[in-house]
């Protein structure tokens, strides 16, 4: 059959999926702690962000007020981030992808208020489904990981609110900002709060610390750098490329998929299912299964590309 635009955006927007499914992985095999390895991937990001030409460009051509917005954003950024690595580090991928598929639920929930927009039955309708499922996964979880649990909760929760807050700035100042700019604003705040707060991080959270400006060793670098090239500036370009030729339910879907390449690749990479129980599976079958209908019920919106490009499309959409 022909390759037509349609059929190859739909290749390109699931590969990017599968390349999120990665960050998870990638995320738990990497030694470090996450504080550091969340600041060392934004970092090399932003780096690299900044040896594009247009990036500048369109940072000089952007207001103050936008680029303070979009840095205070960026803060909830890199501390989804640094709860996302947390859960996986303090559980597995599995349980960390799980909790992030309730980001669409606490988008629901937050979104009108933060994005100011009518609040829908459907999306109560849709924080009530997946309750059952919530409660599967923490019960087919060792006692030692439901800390995780909690942790990818909270990072989904910041998906939520950054994503809504995004939406937003969208909607007052159009298409007018590029989103490379907007990602490099965002990751590049990201990781200043990040170094503001590792000083504290062992007295609030030992369990996330770790030394920022010692380089990492040749296996966790070049693990860092697959992590911020091929699994974050690589989807979200294609992904700029592939959402112009797709239809928002389409693209939602896809999105929407994100946890089950992450957890079917933690099986096959990692092993996992020997820590989890059938509850635990069955629970992500009730969550997903809710996120995925829920598109099914609405008309979405179209998906903001410059929210995949920081949060590799957890919850960035409608």
């Amino acid at each position: 059959m022909p390759m037509t635009p349609t059929r190859k955006a739909y290749l390109q927007i699931h590969f990017c999926v599968l390349l999120w499914g990665f960050t998870a992985i990638i995320g738990k095999v990497i030694t470090m702690p996450a504080l550091p390895l969340v600041w060392w991937r934004m970092g090399l990001v932003v780096l690299a962000l900044a040896l594009v030409p247009r990036v500048w460009r369109s940072l000089h051509a952007m207001p103050p007020r936008l680029v303070a917005a979009y840095a205070g954003i960026g803060v909830l950024v890199a501390l989804h981030w640094l709860t996302f690595y947390g859960a996986i580090k303090l559980a597995n991928a599995s349980v960390a992808a799980t909790c992030i598929a309730l980001a669409t639920v606490f988008t629901a929930l937050v979104e009108p208020k933060l994005a100011r927009r009518p609040f829908s039955p459907r999306d109560l309708a849709l924080g009530i489904a997946v309750l059952p499922g919530v409660a599967l996964v923490v019960g087919g979880v060792p006692d030692s990981m439901r800390i995780g649990v909690v942790v990818g909760a909270l990072s989904a929760l910041f998906v939520a609110l950054f994503g809504s807050l995004n939406k937003r700035l969208v909607d007052s100042v159009g298409d007018r900002a590029d989103p490379l700019a907007i990602t490099g604003i965002e990751l590049g705040a990201g990781t200043l709060a990040l170094t503001a707060l590792a000083p504290l991080m062992p007295l609030v959270f030992p369990a996330f610390a770790g030394p920022l400006l010692i380089v990492p060793g040749a296996r966790d670098l070049g693990l860092l750098l697959v992590l911020a090239l091929g699994c974050t500036l690589l989807p979200f370009a294609l992904s700029l490329v592939a959402l112009r030729h797709m239809s928002a339910f389409s693209a939602q879907l896809a999105v929407n998929l994100e946890p089950v390449y992450a957890i079917v690749l933690a099986i096959l990479l990692l092993g996992e299912q020997h820590e989890l129980t059938p509850m635990f599976y069955l629970g992500v079958v009730v969550i997903l299964a809710a996120v995925i209908v829920h598109p099914l019920l609405g008309r979405p919106a179209r998906v903001q590309p410059e929210m995949l490009g920081t949060s590799e499309a957890k919850g960035a959409v409608d």
